[in-house]
């Protein structure tokens, strides 16, 4: 068996997938409120360890689904990825679909022939962190990146038929800018050509970062104060609300750190999502305990 490189993040989708490390940590890692890999020292695998490892795990005949960790596979080079992909076929025959994490920054720095020829070869579905679509806000998370570049490198994905996944963080502005995040963000999904899946997250933040993601906020002359329970139901509500798609997304909030689990369709679902949340916010009983929740 092979040894993985602790700590393991994936998605909750990925739960019965197969994961193969191909990157160790990530390439950036200098976003304010993220603790995923700082105790990890970026690294691009060996290709002949990474074949290594997939070829002791090859007994597993029945895999149908394989994500690449650690937080930054599409950093790699095209052929290297591709060579990869082509190897997990190869040893998997009944494998069905190949995932991983995309950054802003590596879906730019991709070209549309060189993600239409990962999709090609197997990678169908991206995980992106959108976190916010307010651009200031991204620069108070040391996350710089402008909302107009995500939707140009989430089309590129859309593109090139991958599937889109992705996620927003709850309450990422404080109580002072928790409009603009949220209408500014909803403003950015409705741009992009289509995003398979949508899921929310609540802030929290590990005791490493809390200084640092403070400091920058104040840096701004921007105190940040967090979003209580009701904070964070008014900014899904508006977000949810606001929210009005090329073509349908599948939306879930139920992540162990959010207060209020829901899902549906949007925008087919959208009023018997608001309901729900209305009913939240005269009844707090119906939220899911605070000690049950965390990343």
């Amino acid at each position: 068996m092979i040894e993985y490189h602790e700590p393991l993040f994936r998605p909750p989708a990925e739960a019965n997938s197969l994961i193969i490390q191909i990157t160790l940590g990530c390439s950036y890692n200098r976003c304010s409120f993220c603790s995923m890999y700082e105790t990890k020292k970026f690294k691009i695998k060996d290709i002949d360890e990474i074949k290594y490892e997939i070829d002791e795990l090859s007994y597993y005949q029945d895999i149908r689904r394989v994500f690449l960790a650690d937080g930054d596979a599409l950093t790699c080079d095209i052929n290297f990825l591709i060579e990869i992909l082509n190897y997990l076929k190869k040893t998997f025959p009944k494998l069905q679909r190949i995932s991983s994490y995309a950054s802003p920054y590596n879906l730019l720095e991709k070209t549309q022939e060189e993600l239409d020829l990962l999709r090609e070869h197997g990678l169908s579905l991206v995980y992106y962190g959108i976190e916010t679509g307010n651009h200031e806000l991204l620069k108070y998370i040391n996350k710089p990146m402008n909302p107009e570049k995500m939707i140009e490198g989430l089309n590129k994905a859309t593109k090139a038929n991958m599937k889109i996944s992705a996620t927003v963080i709850l309450g990422l502005g404080g109580k002072k800018l928790s409009i603009p995040h949220i209408e500014e963000t909803a403003k950015l999904i409705n741009k992009c050509e289509h995003i398979n899946y949508l899921s929310t997250l609540q802030l929290g933040l590990s005791d490493s970062k809390e200084e640092s993601f403070f400091h920058r906020f104040e840096k701004k002359n921007q105190k940040f104060i967090f979003c209580n329970d009701q904070d964070m139901l008014e900014e899904q509500k508006r977000f949810i609300s606001l929210i009005k798609p090329k073509k349908p997304i599948i939306f879930r909030s139920n992540h162990a750190s959010n207060a209020l689990p829901l899902k549906g369709t949007l925008p087919k679902d959208k009023e018997i999502l608001l309901e729900i949340l209305n009913l939240a916010l005269e009844n707090n009983h119906i939220l899911r305990p605070k000690f049950l929740r965390g990343f």
